[in-house]
């Protein structure tokens, strides 16, 4: 049984379709307005579908027509939990009454739901805070707590919205660490514009933009051979897109990217995306001798910290080079730039 929505909500620029199968989990990657949280709060029952149809195990949760409702089930009966940025405890029940919330307001004995309560906060590693109020929690631990209290319901569907978004940053491994654990056979989609929770959480991808699924498929390949530009900026990678020329990837400026097609017979004027590392960059200041197969002129645009390098932004592409070689080329916003990339860095594919 699958978990399946194709759902328009036109005030929003919202029109998508997804599925997930049981046990699985769907990673919604794209940028802050593309419209993810708006999918889980169809999924949610927060949001009512203009058109279209949202089910669960084959049971309808919302059908509507040219924006009327021809079936609706509420929120609190769709076995549908939804997890946001905000933990959301309550402040004046200790942590196990908090996580025993769910299965109490199912009709649980007071001793069958602190059973199951203690059985999650042993899971998430935080049984010895279970007497303990929301406010003498870490904001890790809080979250912790609060995925704990949607899993003890025992949900059909989990939805995470952007769960680590509010987070330090040195908390957030033991949250994806405990999240890998506990869903293994949990049906979830979790909303994200962060690359390490697709990489370490999702089976697959699907890339939302503009309110619309652009792009899905198995994590690896989403992101080792990304189609759109969001996908692309997310995987660190460098996308451009054209038609084959029998010999490389003609793109909107002119310019023939050639590199590895693994797709042999392509017919010329298909669509062809060629993909390379930034770390495949050279920048120079003037044409540099060897007649490099792909060359691109342009102006840089920004440069920032990455790890022990610096990456640096032009028109085109974005190079991953040394401090020494910025100071050296005097690599700040405006300056022309050659990039090279050699051709057996390049990786040419359909799409």
């Amino acid at each position: 049984m699958t978990f399946t929505l194709t759902a328009t909500v036109p005030s929003r620029g919202v029109d998508v379709t997804l599925d997930v199968p049981e046990g699985r989990t769907l990673a919604l990657l794209g940028p802050n307005g593309a419209g993810k949280s708006t999918a889980l709060g169809l999924a949610a029952g927060t949001l009512r579908p203009h058109d279209g149809e949202i089910t669960l195990d084959g049971r309808v949760l919302a059908g509507a027509r040219a924006g009327r409702t021809t079936t609706w089930v509420p929120a609190h009966r769709r076995q549908v939990a939804l997890l946001a940025q905000d933990p959301m405890l309550f402040p004046h029940l200790t942590v196990r009454d908090n996580v025993a919330f769910g299965p109490r307001a199912q009709g649980r004995s007071r001793r069958g739901a602190g059973t199951a309560a203690d059985r999650w906060l042993d899971a998430i590693g935080l049984a010895h805070l279970a007497e303990r109020r929301p406010a003498g929690l870490s904001g890790g631990q809080a979250q912790r707590v609060a995925i704990a209290r949607a899993l003890a319901a025992a949900p059909r569907l989990l939805l995470l919205d952007e769960p680590m978004a509010a987070l330090d940053v040195d908390v957030t491994p033991a949250l994806r660490q405990t999240l890998q654990h506990l869903l293994d056979d949990q049906t979830t989609v979790v909303a994200t514009h962060d690359v390490l929770d697709a990489l370490l959480l999702a089976d697959e991808v699907a890339v939302v933009d503009g309110g619309r699924v652009v792009e899905r498929g198995p994590t690896a390949e989403i992101l080792s051979r990304p189609r759109s530009a969001f996908a692309a900026s997310v995987a660190g990678l460098n996308l451009l897109s054209g038609t084959w020329t029998g010999d490389g990837v003609s793109t909107a400026s002119g310019a023939v990217v050639h590199g590895y097609a693994s797709h042999p017979g392509v017919a010329v004027g298909a669509p062809m995306t060629a993909v390379f590392r930034p770390a495949a960059v050279s920048l120079h200041l003037r044409d540099p001798h060897g007649s490099p197969r792909n060359t691109f002129r342009g102006t840089v645009r920004s440069v920032e910290p990455r790890g022990d390098l610096l990456r640096v932004r032009t028109d085109q592409l974005a190079a991953d080079v040394t401090p020494q070689a910025v100071a050296e080329l005097a690599l700040v916003p405006g300056r022309t730039v050659i990039g090279t990339v050699k051709a057996a860095e390049v990786d040419v594919y359909p799409g």
